[in-house]
């Protein structure tokens, strides 16, 4: 057995269980009890593995199942490199973004669906730590991403006459006029007019029009960051700073113009497990009409941080509700948002090996990694919300969940130590599986020791074949069925 806390997370499950909804439902139902996904994104690739938190409205939900309940096999490919973002495009073939541990050249791999392994890889030119981390897929199966030169880029991959593969640019724009000097984009996303929205880590926000060539822009309040990825829905572009969660649209020449602005309780200073002074949230789009019914973050109070949820047309708020005051009450994941469900993950205390340059000190210097996953649900009138359950569950990656197979997979981080919650560079990690019904463990499956495995809070994508992709801090670890 695992060396995390499954029988305080059992007591923890069962103590709440008057207040939980029906179990979910098994995969062969008719009716889905979370509701529909956000709306299919025409400028994006599959649901599910189009983006780095599934799709554009960031869900963070897939309709693609894990590996199944048999024997499974994990195997961890070595690329010397963070692998952050993993994405998986309607021809099968995964695309890797990963940074170098030594260069921190940010590089794509394209990665052989069979094995993992990496079949020919296009470095890109250096920008910043999140300059690696956010693209997406667009529809032709293209990563696009912004360079360190300020170039918005769509890669394409294709096998050449020999039979070998090759990452090649497909396209190019240059957004330099619009990124201030020392600025650089954090996080972009295609709006449903082709359009590419981007913001930049000091607040500006544009859009891109390929088409055209044409750049608009929007400097938001001085002094609020975006440190986080953004997401678009047909409502609008959500985008949550470090002091506030905007809703924008474009005006008719594309000029993002703000909808709505909702400020929110951003603590006294960043927290340990955190990279940011404020919410860690990339905004997730969810709902049970039609999958964009509201919009939420998670906010930076202390001692114990709210989930916030708004109505994405007017951003009246529907609910703030304290989370993790069973583990560590902070968080640097977006949460998982599928029907009237969210689901939020603790990384408060998780030992990150840098931060950015702006993240400012930690209160306290440091903790340690206690853990936490809390359910919660919009009431069916959208007159509130309640909380349906929590545990201390140590999850060390952004956990997805899939409405294939009714589980959250995630990757759980163990102790030398049995029961303490201390971290070192020898902790063992699992791939794991939890009912989001009840917030239990069904299932943990051993990956390795030490900190060859550290999923360091990233996203493990479900592909086609019930393939897991798990990004780590030195490649990638991919799990399947035996």
């Amino acid at each position: 057995m695992p060396s995390f806390r499954l029988s305080r997370a059992a007591v923890l499950a069962a103590a709440g269980s008057l207040l939980l909804a029906a179990p979910l439902a098994p995969a062969h139902a008719t009716a889905d009890p979370y509701g529909p996904l956000p709306p299919h994104n025409p400028y994006a690739g599959p649901d599910g593995t189009a983006t780095l938190h599934g799709d554009t409205g960031s869900s963070d939900v897939t309709p693609l199942p894990g590996p199944g309940a048999g024997p499974l096999t994990s195997r961890r490919i070595a690329l010397q490199s963070a692998c952050p973002t993993i994405l998986v495009g309607s021809d099968g073939i995964p695309v890797a973004l990963c940074t170098p541990i030594f260069t921190r050249v940010p590089t794509a791999h394209l990665l052989d669906p069979a094995t993992g392994e990496s079949l020919t890889q296009l470095s890109i030119a250096k920008g910043s730590l999140l300059g690696g981390v956010y693209a997406y897929l667009d529809h032709r199966d293209r990563l696009v991403v912004v360079d360190g030169d300020n170039q918005l880029l769509r890669i394409a991959h294709r096998r050449k006459a020999d039979g070998a593969w090759e990452l090649y640019v497909d396209r190019s724009l240059s957004l330099a006029a619009a990124v201030p000097e020392g600025d650089a984009v954090t996080g972009l996303s295609p709006d449903w007019e082709g359009r590419v929205w981007f913001a930049t880590g000091g607040g500006v926000v544009g859009t891109a029009d390929e088409t055209t060539g044409a750049v608009r822009t929007l400097a938001l309040p001085s002094g609020e960051r975006v440190e986080n990825s953004i997401s678009t829905s047909p409502a609008g572009t959500a985008v949550a700073t470090t002091h506030a969660t905007y809703l924008l649209t474009a005006r008719t020449d594309g000029t993002p113009a703000v909808s709505w602005r909702r400020t929110y309780d951003r603590g006294a200073a960043r927290k340990p497990g955190q990279l940011s002074h404020g919410t860690g949230s990339t905004p997730t789009f969810f709902g049970p009409g039609d999958g964009g019914d509201y919009v939420t973050v998670v906010d930076n109070a202390s001692p114990t941080v709210n989930l916030l949820v708004y109505r994405s047309d007017t951003g009246a708020q529907v609910c703030s509700v304290p989370v993790l005051a069973s583990g560590g009450s902070g968080s640097e994941n977006s949460p998982i948002g599928a029907g009237r469900s969210v689901f939020v993950a603790s990384t408060y205390g998780y030992p990150y090996p840098a931060v950015p340059e702006s993240a400012g000190a930690s209160v306290p210097a440091a903790a340690d990694f206690t853990g936490g996953l809390t359910r919660v649900d919009v009431r069916a009138d959208g007159d509130g919300c309640d909380l349906k359950w929590e545990t201390e569950v140590r999850s060390s990656a952004v956990p997805r969940l899939s409405t294939a197979d009714g589980r959250i997979h995630t990757v759980v981080r163990g102790s030398v130590l049995p029961g303490s919650d201390s971290t070192s560079l020898l902790d063992p990690y699992y791939y794991t599986q939890i009912d989001p019904g009840t917030g239990a463990v069904t299932r943990s499956q051993y990956l390795g020791l030490s900190s060859l495995y550290d999923t360091l809070q990233m996203v493990g994508s479900l592909a086609p074949g019930g393939v897991v992709y798990q990004g780590t801090i030195t490649g990638v670890v991919r799990i399947a069925a035996q």
